[in-house]
């Protein structure tokens, strides 16, 4: 080593020993010396490069090592002003233009004054860390975009709860954005204690495994405070086996689960149509073979009763005999009714004048003496196409049901509205009785299915009702229900546009 300041001695040779090249500068960018490795990688002797420039030395020796660095750019020149190490990543192309990174560290030598008196330059092959960089920087950019894109809402969470990580998904569902800069934490996404609820399933080794919640469902919460049913599956990741962070996967249950309904609403019709054709028949069959002897029954027993005298011991027991048997006379009457084969005798007319056309058909007006009537149909000109004596009878039967439930007593109303955007119109019976048992739901329509006292109907009502729906086209079904009182509603195909306005011209 050639040493050109008498200052130094010969602890320089120390650097000698360095692994890195390296060279020792004056802030006037002088080179003063260079140690072994240095001198090898560019090929020269150290007389060639002491007391030359860096510039000239990269220059002549080693073009590919040159970088142009003037004014205040200069690395070396900030060392000297900040008094401080200075760094800066060069990529370089070598030999058969392969690509190279390399990191050169200027570190300041201060003078017994203070000032910067030399300056050490280490060249340090960064290629393999930027090589590896690139890799798992390439691998992160493409986790992110597949989480990014999953249609799925993916969240991640650090020990404290506080999300580190949303997906476009869980920002749709949660109704939050990761990037507004406002902290969350998990607990927001829940109803309260439900997190740590399931923090304690995810530690339970039991449940799915530790650290591992199996499919689960739950509810969460959304910004603007709605419950969302969801199935969620969740992770702990661990760092040297402690808890770093959790990490959930949620799917937003509400689509699925309305096809779903729909489906057994579909379903539930067909069943109920099946049985109901069944039992029709069966009724048929059953009431004309029952309508023949009850006819000769009711005959006979009428003439003996006539014939007879007042004070005949047997005569009251023929009056009983008489009685049930024009109750049978009425449930065959039913059984003919609810099994009929006739096609409907279809006409257009106004959906609100049917109320008051059917009330006035109820002979005992009595039953009306404490009901409260709101008839809010009258008024609305909503043309159907139907059998209107049939839907009479569903609208009577709807009524007495209704002031049954009632115990003769609170507010029964009717309206009638349209849904222009599905083509349907409506009819509404609501009273204030004490609702339908949610078992009961149902099984309201089922031929014979009554909740009356034994003699006190027959359980062909709803079930007659649902058919005469079906022949025109229509649906009958329970709205609403609880402790209030309950909601019919009958649904209609709505009338064409057209129609209506000739109608309401004609009348």
């Amino acid at each position: 080593m050639v040493l050109i300041d008498k200052d130094f001695d010969w602890r320089l040779r120390v650097f000698d020993s360095m692994s890195f090249p390296t060279l020792i500068l004056k802030p006037d960018k002088t080179i003063i010396a260079a140690n072994e490795i240095f001198l090898r990688q560019i090929d020269a002797d150290l007389s060639q490069i002491v007391g030359k420039t860096c510039k000239e030395i990269f220059r002549k020796h080693s073009p590919s090592l040159y970088f142009p660095c003037a004014g205040d750019e200069c690395p070396l020149k900030k060392t000297v002003k900040y008094k401080a190490g200075q760094s800066v990543l060069l990529k370089i192309k070598g030999f058969g233009n392969r690509e190279r990174w390399e990191d050169r560290v200027f570190s300041p030598i201060l003078g017994d004054d203070g000032e910067v008196k030399y300056v050490i330059e280490s060249f340090r092959d960064v290629t393999r860390v930027k090589t590896l960089e690139r890799m798992y920087s390439g691998v992160w950019e493409l986790i992110d975009k597949v989480v990014q894109s999953s249609v799925q809402a993916i969240i991640a969470s650090d020990r404290s709860g506080t999300i580190m990580l949303m997906n476009h998904a869980a920002e749709e569902l949660f109704g939050y954005s990761a990037r507004n800069g406002r902290k969350l934490n998990i607990e927001d996404f829940y109803p309260q204690g439900i997190a740590r609820e399931l923090m304690k399933k995810l530690r339970d080794e039991d449940y799915g495994g530790q650290g591992k919640l199996p499919l689960t469902k739950v509810d969460i919460v959304t910004k603007s405070g709605v419950t969302v049913p969801v199935e969620m599956t969740a992770a702990i990741i661990y760092e040297d086996g402690r808890e770093a962070a959790t990490a959930a996967i949620y799917t937003d249950l509400r689509e699925k689960q309305a096809v779903e309904k729909k489906l057994m609403e579909a379903q539930s019709q067909l069943v109920q149509s099946e049985k109901m054709a069944s039992m029709g028949r069966l009724a048929a069959g059953v009431a004309h073979e029952i309508n023949n002897p009850l006819t000769s029954i009711l005959l006979y027993g009428n003439l003996m009763y006539e014939k007879m005298e007042t004070t005949y011991p047997m005569r009251q027991s023929l009056e009983y005999i008489i009685e049930d048997a024009q109750r049978c006379k009425e449930i065959v009457k039913n059984l003919l009714a609810y099994s009929r084969q006739t096609n409907p005798s279809k006409g257009i007319f106004q959906l609100g004048k049917l109320v008051g056309d059917s009330l006035g058909l109820i002979h005992d007006q009595k039953l009306f003496m404490n009901v409260r009537i709101i008839n809010e149909a009258a008024d609305k000109s909503i043309y159907v196409n139907a059998d209107k004596n049939q839907l009479c009878q569903i609208v009577i039967n709807l009524t007495i049901n209704a002031i049954d439930a009632m115990n003769g007593k609170g507010t029964l109303a009717f309206s009638v509205y349209k849904d222009e955007k599905n083509q349907k119109a409506y009819l509404e019976v609501t009273d204030t009785g004490c609702g339908i048992p949610e078992e009961n739901i149902s099984k309201i329509f089922d031929p014979f299915f009554t909740t009356k006292e034994l003699g006190k109907g027959t359980g062909l009502g709803l079930s007659m009702a649902y058919g005469i729906m079906e022949e025109n086209q229509g649906r009958i079904f329970v709205k609403k229900t609880g402790s209030e009182g309950t909601t019919i509603a009958m649904e209609f195909p709505l009338l064409d546009k057209s129609a209506e306005i000739l109608f309401d011209s004609i009348g």
